[in-house]
């Protein structure tokens, strides 16, 4: 058996604090390193020139802090019972604040990647912390109103990164987008130092997997160089991206065998045995995917055919924040009144509904339209997040709470890593196959195309002789099919998202609810 080591002053009264004063504790930090993992996105163009970077290269700055958050995410239970709450907290905590400060002062692009591996160390296990931490001091009656705190603290921040990060990168420098993170993380460690209670250490839980953690960063960073170079290279047409995905894959059955066989194993994988778990993750990661896909594809719309600045891309997801703090003010009571499988299932159709009228903009879409579908993806994300998050994590003992937001964090993260790294080749090889369909109406043929290209050239001719002018009419025509392009690709991805949507808003039918969660207060 294991022997608990005891807290230090165990024997000391231990002073009790408000319950929201604790619960501020642990999602103020939470808050911002999730903010931290989306308010990149809209500052990408801006971070590529002033390195000299391609759109590739400075994609990992985003994918390079998904892969640092990942590969702590399971080990938290693991690593919270071997150092107790309030150093693990400390010790992470540090790391995020040391990686902001590598990013605030990076003179090239490797070490800003750098910066933003180390800040997702100390990132990463704040959001299953986070839960952990919530679940175990609040009631189990007020897990409804502790897991919208949660989602308070992670979901609205993913939501709002891409609107303050716009607002910093066109009025100030895309510097302080961590420079905010480093008197965020001293005001953290003083709070966790001096309000935060502690966990009991385990002492027989020394002993380090290391070959499990191995095989869990191998795997982890050969997916994503695969994810990210794909494109790049021809996928399975290259022979060496062939050969890393053959390692990844193998990597991750390794790491999955090891840690169900290994008695000293820092992730406990048997939690996906509780039917409600492995239900809720798979829900929780097509929902946090679902976030992520907008964070991602409408800025790069609204930038790169719109014309939109930074600060305009990120208004106009503001929105959906709205709407999402809206709706947690009374989604965790209204979990208790109805059925959570109901609330889930109607929160995966407002987010199905919203990604349908997403599917509609066009080269003409006003900044007011988008309002309404963010609006009501906002509040669809909080009914699918909240109630998921209760039903797959608490229907877990309490020692395994810990250990399971962690798993929970990771596929999470995971889902979201794979779908940033794929969607810029999606959208590439959709708009390649709308381009070789749609140059066939530029053709002499067709009367629409004579009736444009020939105004442009009456046009370009007052400037210019009919030849020159012929062919600049003919590059003003393939910018606008290549704008069709392209807009055709998001079209479709969010078509295809709809129907995922749908579809995946089947399985919340197959969660259990206790017949106590469905008695009305």
């Amino acid at each position: 058996m294991e022997k608990t080591l005891p807290l230090k002053n165990s024997s000391m009264p231990k002073k009790a604090f408000p319950l929201w004063l604790t619960a501020l504790t642990i999602t103020l930090p939470t808050f911002f390193a999730m903010l931290a993992s989306s308010a990149t996105n809209v500052a990408l163009p801006h971070m590529g020139g002033a390195f000299g970077s391609t759109n590739d290269e400075t994609k990992w700055v985003i994918t390079s802090y998904m892969v640092a958050n990942a590969v702590f995410l399971p080990l938290t239970g693991w690593l919270e019972s071997t150092f107790g709450r309030k150093n693990f907290l400390k010790i992470f905590l540090t790391f995020f604040g040391i990686g902001s400060i590598v990013c605030v002062f990076a003179n090239s692009l490797n070490m800003l990647i750098l910066g933003r591996l180390i800040q997702g160390v100390g990132g990463g296990i704040m959001m299953p912390m986070c839960q952990s931490v919530l679940l175990q001091e609040f009631p189990k009656e007020r897990s409804g109103d502790a897991m919208a705190l949660f989602s308070l603290s992670t979901m609205v921040a993913s939501m709002l990164g891409p609107t303050i990060c716009g607002l910093i990168v066109d009025n100030l420098s895309w510097q302080w987008i961590f420079i905010i993170d480093i008197p965020i993380t001293i005001i953290s460690l003083l709070l966790i130092q001096f309000i935060l209670s502690d966990t009991p250490r385990n002492q027989g839980n020394k002993k380090v997997d290391v070959i499990g953690l191995g095989s869990l960063i191998l795997w982890l960073f050969s997916m994503q160089v695969v994810l990210d170079k794909g494109q790049q290279y021809g996928w399975f047409d290259s022979t060496w991206i062939c050969w890393l995905s053959g390692f990844s894959l193998f990597c991750a059955i390794f790491f999955v065998v090891w840690e169900l066989e290994n008695k000293d194993a820092m992730v406990n994988l048997r939690v996906f045995k509780n039917f409600n778990f492995a239900v809720g993750t798979l829900l929780a990661d097509v929902a946090n995917l679902l976030v992520f896909a907008t964070i991602i594809l409408l800025p790069q719309y609204l930038q790169s055919l719109m014309g939109y600045t930074a600060s305009l891309s990120g208004m106009s997801l503001s929105i959906r924040v709205i709407s999402a703090v809206i709706c947690l003010s009374f989604v965790g009571k209204l979990a208790k009144r109805i059925d959570s499988r109901i609330v889930i299932f109607c929160g995966f159709i407002m987010m199905a509904l919203a990604g349908y009228l997403f599917s509609l903009i066009s080269l003409g879409t006003s900044f007011a339209y988008l309002f309404v579908p963010n609006f009501i993806f906002g509040a669809g994300a909080v009914f699918t997040f909240v109630p998921i998050s209760s039903l797959a994590l608490g229907s877990l003992p309490k020692d395994q709470i810990s250990s399971g937001a962690g798993i929970h964090s990771l596929t999470k993260c995971a889902a979201a890593s794979i779908f940033t790294s794929l969607v810029s080749s999606f959208a590439i090889s959709l708009s390649e196959v709308h381009q070789f369909y749609l140059v066939g109406n530029m053709s002499n043929f067709n009367p629409i195309f004579l009736k444009h290209f020939n105004h442009y050239q009456g046009a370009f001719m007052q400037h210019f002789p009919q030849v020159i002018a012929a062919k600049k009419a003919n590059i003003v025509l393939y910018k606008q099919l290549m704008a069709q392009s392209k807009l055709y690709a998001y079209v479709d991805i969010f078509q295809y998202l709809t129907l995922l949507t749908v579809i995946i808003a089947m399985f919340a039918i197959f969660l259990k609810v206790k017949k106590s969660s469905k008695k009305k207060a």
